[in-house]
């Protein structure tokens, strides 16, 4: 569907205004190709070229060059269609950093269906969430991985949600018959149509599905690829699971492949492992969250590894603080580039020449002239240049609405179209912008954003739990930390750890088990008898500050 659909249809996703669209075509924004087009033309002009190296699911490292690539896509496209997935179907895809994520993904985008990305991390609570919510026909995954057995996890929500039909097991002999299908040439979806579905931060709840077109996507891919000066013989390694948004597109795998570049798929983020790949692989750039780069930073005072391939770190995900962007370059012997974006659609770069005051002391400047930023109050009104205030921003990769959403689109973007991006910010006169917190109730745990209100909600489904809130506390590794805070119901005894382990065991991502767990007997309340987040807040940060007195 796409922005000439009448008005009033029930659209899935909220296009631009038929005047945008025609403004981002004749600014060259939107060239009106595809995924699978790219793949062609990309492999005309690359075909023996390394397009992605890592472990494949049988095979201990691999390296497929863009023909092969582009063979295999073709080749599950065509097991698919003979599967009977269709152009519009959606298809949950959770697989780990491995070469076969691209071929699926690829192979997707040539039958015109659309993939939800999923992260390995995500647990059965997730995959049902996203299945049910998109209407999921299939689910991707693999066999067991990091010790969990996705395949088992993948048929669990197949026998709940009645739209799946196929769990495709990447690493069984079902999928090698698939995946050798005979190729065969497919339509070309429309560009201008939904190409896949991201997920949102999940600030109030699990998270939203975030429709990004071909055209919009690719226009993002394009010129993150060229801000940051990807060319055929740089060699990017996706560190972090390649399924986000930032090491998928910024620049990530996508900009990496669009420059005719190699992409080197990291099986896990720690030092001994990226180092060890920037070495063997002569990697030229990546890109972390700060407790990655800290932990990096930390590691290279002590490694025998030799990165000197290494040109520029990308750093993104949360805020990179100034006492620890300043230590990168040195310890690292290379560029630092912040990056603040999100899967809605905004992306800002620090420029690889920009001075580093603003190097250091903010995370970048939009990707395009067209993205329209606005900082302003609680009652929307633009904030003087300089002052902090809450970001809203609209252009031509900026989605108009969440998927399937009416009801949260309503207040997440502006009668005109514009973002709501919970962020605080401010401008400097450079056009540069400093991230200062963030609006919404949301934890910022190292990166992974962990919404306060699923994880109350899982709490509050133990018996023993009268009342839970979740917060955020400070941590000097991660910058947040999450503590439930539970009023036991009556007569009840729960404990922490038996807390946490009840909430692990519900199917939720690590990450967003509690942390710190504190039973209280009561919550502090607001004037009209709300839980009130901001004293619970204020009394971690007494404990804490009573805490390092005692250590000082």
């Amino acid at each position: 569907m796409s922005a000439a659909d009448p008005p009033g249809r029930d659209l899935d996703h909220t296009p631009w205004p038929p005047e945008f669209a025609a403004r981002y075509r004749a600014a060259g924004h939107w060239r009106g190709q595809t995924f699978g087009s790219l793949l062609t033309s990309l492999t005309a002009a690359h075909a023996g070229r390394t397009a992605v190296v890592g472990e494949t699911v049988s095979d201990p490292w691999a390296r497929w060059t863009f023909a092969e690539l582009d063979d295999r896509a073709h080749r599950i496209a065509a097991g698919l269609v003979a599967r009977g997935i269709r152009p519009g179907d959606r298809v949950v895809v959770q697989l780990p950093n491995v070469p076969e994520f691209l071929a699926v993904v690829f192979g997707l985008w040539r039958v015109g269906a659309w993939p939800v990305f999923a992260l390995p991390a995500h647990r059965e609570s997730e995959l049902r969430h996203f299945a049910t919510q998109a209407e999921a026909v299939a689910i991707v995954t693999v066999g067991v991985h990091e010790r969990h057995d996705h395949a088992a996890t993948a048929r669990a929500v197949a026998d709940d949600v009645s739209s799946v039909q196929h769990v495709l097991v990447v690493d069984t002999s079902e999928w090698a018959g698939l995946a050798a299908t005979a190729p065969r040439e497919l339509p070309d979806p429309d560009p201008e149509g939904v190409a896949f579905l991201q997920l949102s931060g999940g600030s109030t709840g699990l998270p939203k599905l975030i429709p990004r077109t071909h055209d919009d996507y690719l226009y993002s891919v394009r010129e993150s690829a060229r801000i940051c000066r990807l060319r055929p013989g740089s060699v990017y390694l996706a560190a972090l699971p390649v399924a986000h948004n930032y090491p998928l597109s910024s620049p990530g795998v996508l900009g990496a492949l669009h420059a005719g570049a190699a992409s080197v798929l990291a099986p896990r983020p720690d030092a001994d492992t990226a180092f060890r790949l920037i070495e063997r692989e002569r990697v030229t750039i990546t890109g972390v969250v700060p407790p990655l780069a800290a932990a990096w930073v930390q590691a290279a005072a002590r490694t025998t590894r030799d990165l000197s391939s290494l040109e520029v770190l990308l750093v993104g995900g949360a805020k990179c603080g100034r006492e620890l962007a300043a230590r990168i370059g040195p310890a690292l012997g290379c560029t630092l580039q912040q990056v603040f974006g999100m899967a809605e659609g905004l992306v800002s770069y620090t420029r690889l020449d920009d001075p580093e005051e603003l190097v250091l002391g903010t995370q970048g400047r939009p990707i395009s002239l067209d993205d329209e930023i606005r900082v302003v109050d609680e009652q929307d009104r633009d904030v003087p240049p300089g002052e902090t205030g809450a970001l809203l921003t609209r252009g031509p990769y900026t989605i108009r609405g969440y998927y399937r959403a009416g009801a949260h689109n309503a207040t997440a973007f502006t009668a005109d179209g514009f973002y709501r991006t919970g962020d605080l910010v401010r401008r400097t006169p450079s056009g540069h912008i400093e991230v200062v917190g963030r609006a919404k109730d949301q934890i910022n745990r190292g990166g992974e954003k962990v919404a306060a209100e699923e994880v109350e909600d899982h709490l509050m489904a133990h018996p023993a739990v009268l009342a839970a809130a979740v917060v955020a506390v400070a941590d000097p590794y991660l910058g947040e930390r999450t503590c439930a805070y539970v009023v036991p119901a009556e007569g009840a005894a729960p404990t922490g750890p038996e807390l946490r382990r009840f909430v692990r065991r519900r199917g939720i991502a690590a990450f967003k088990v509690p942390d710190l767990v504190e039973i209280v007997p009561a919550f502090p309340v607001t004037g009209v008898g709300k839980t009130s987040k901001r004293e619970l807040r204020a009394a971690l940060s007494a404990l804490a500050a009573v805490a390092s007195d005692q250590k000082g």
